[in-house]
Parts: structure tokens; sequence; C-alpha cells
């Protein structure tokens, strides 16, 4: 077994298991690029949450958007891009977790985690002002 899929089996929760993807959570699960496209394209401002499930600082990381998302500045959405997903390479995301902000179906800003240090709310919090200036 490989280090990648050690933790891929850490991190990911058994079908049926995680209560927080429902229809209450407010960083909307994208399951592929046509649903993350319509998104982008039928919001005016969104904040896109690009994370690995094996990744431990996209884990970490998961909870503070959630409860950043939860304050109603933008809308917010997340997706899953394990495995050499053909988004990682459309835009160019290299670490995990990445924050993509579109506006007007734009790409306005992004917010790169840091190898081994993921990324932070006080992080998330000064990208949240930028992109509110927008």
């Amino acid at each position: 077994m490989t280090i990648k899929n050690a933790l891929k089996s850490l991190f990911t929760p058994p079908s049926g298991a995680s209560a927080a993807s429902g229809a209450d959570d407010p960083c909307v699960l994208l399951q592929d690029e046509a649903e993350l496209d319509a998104a982008v394209a039928s919001r005016d401002k969104l904040m896109v949450l690009f994370y690995a499930s094996w990744c431990p600082f996209s884990q970490a990381f998961l909870g503070t958007c959630r409860k950043h998302a939860s304050g109603g500045a933008f809308d917010y959405a997340r997706i899953v891009v394990d495995d050499d997903h053909p988004l990682t390479e459309k835009y160019a995301i290299e670490v995990y977790p990445t924050v993509l902000f579109f506006a007007k179906g734009q790409l306005v800003r992004r917010l790169d985690g840091v190898y081994h240090r993921g990324l932070s709310r006080d992080q998330l919090e000064d990208f949240a002002r930028l992109c509110a200036a927008k």
C-alpha cells in the first residue's frame, strides 16, 4: 500500500457516513467539471475549494472553509480532485488545498496552499477580503 492510498483510506469516510455533505452544507460539493462550470456561470461571486480526500492539509482546511462559508459573504463550493483530475491541469493546481475565486464567470484570484502546510483560517479571511473588493 502506498502512502497516498494509506492516507486516502484514513481520510475518506465510509459510504453514507458524511452528513456534512448534505443540502445544509454551506460549501456545496460539486461532482465534476460540468457542475463546476454551471456553478461558475450561475453566480456573481463564487469561491471554490479544490482539495484531495487523501490530503491531511485538505481535510484540516475543509472545516475552516465550511465555517467561513456559513458567513454568507459569497457562495462557496468544493470539489474533490483526486488522482490526476482534469481540473488540476485546467486550473494549474499543484498544491492541496487551493481556493479559486470566480466573479461573473471569470477566474479572478487564487489562493494556493503551501507545501506541507496547507492553508490557514487567516489566509482564507485575508483572501476573502481581497475578493470582496472585486
